[in-house]
């Protein structure tokens, strides 16, 4: 008998989400960072901050939402950061270059639409900063895509990630 992952909260129509909100602001990458002295790192990019910023009030938000509505419409306390094994999906709207075809479904394939890997780097730190998740070493699996606006599943109509993190448990195959 082995154990597979299961999401703890299930639906007749699947797994539905632990917490699921959208974040409306440029994705960016966090990348590398430069030394400026004085044991001091800054961010390479500029673009981090406000989209780590637009992650945490996004995911926030989300939070309190979903507090609010197990506590029968009322606020009981904080929230708790979702913990335990976790899988997230993440779906990045990134912007589609001037040069792209516009009457065509093209892939995000260019520098200017970052690295998933780097990209998911920094919403998992917005995510952790934001008290969403106890820590991003918790996720075990992920799921994510890169669309330009309207090309897609979940897509949005402009720049931007839909997030979805389920808790899961194990279960007896």
């Amino acid at each position: 008998m082995t154990s597979l992952p299961v999401p703890a909260a299930t639906t007749a129509a699947g797994p539905r989400p632990d917490l699921e909100f959208t974040v409306h602001h440029r994705p960016a990458p966090q990348g590398s960072k430069r030394h400026v002295g004085g044991g001091r790192l800054l961010e390479q990019s500029k673009r981090v901050k406000p989209w780590r910023e637009a992650v945490d009030t996004a995911a926030r938000a989300a939070m309190t939402a979903r507090h609010v509505l197990e506590h029968g419409g009322r606020p009981a306390g904080p929230f708790e950061p979702i913990d335990g094994p976790l899988s997230l999906e993440v779906i990045f709207t990134v912007r589609k270059p001037a040069s792209a075809p516009k009457r065509r479904v093209t892939w995000p394939t260019t520098r200017d639409s970052g690295d998933i890997d780097k990209l998911l780097r920094s919403t998992f730190d917005a995510l952790t900063t934001a008290g969403a998740i106890a820590d991003d070493s918790r996720i075990v699996e992920v799921t994510a895509r890169k669309v330009h606006p309207g090309e897609g599943l979940d897509a949005l109509e402009t720049p931007g990630a839909v997030i979805r993190v389920w808790r899961l448990l194990e279960a007896v195959a």
